[in-house]
């Protein structure tokens, strides 16, 4: 037979477990968001020359 205390020690560990992982993944989501954005607030002004094989491009950035 299942014991209630237990099971609802059980159900309060999974649901705490939950909790940290939503704020991990939270946590991982706004570090990737600040990192994305200071790379591209950081990107040098100015033109861009690209040569591929389409041929060459000039890009005023």
């Amino acid at each position: 037979m299942l014991d209630l205390p237990a099971a609802g020690r059980y159900d309060s560990l999974m649901k705490q477990n939950n909790l940290y992982l939503i704020i991990g993944v939270l946590v991982a989501a706004v570090i990737g968001l600040g990192i994305y954005v200071y790379r591209e607030e950081t990107k040098p002004k100015g033109v861009e020359l690209r040569i591929d094989e389409t041929g060459i491009s000039v890009q005023e950035k």
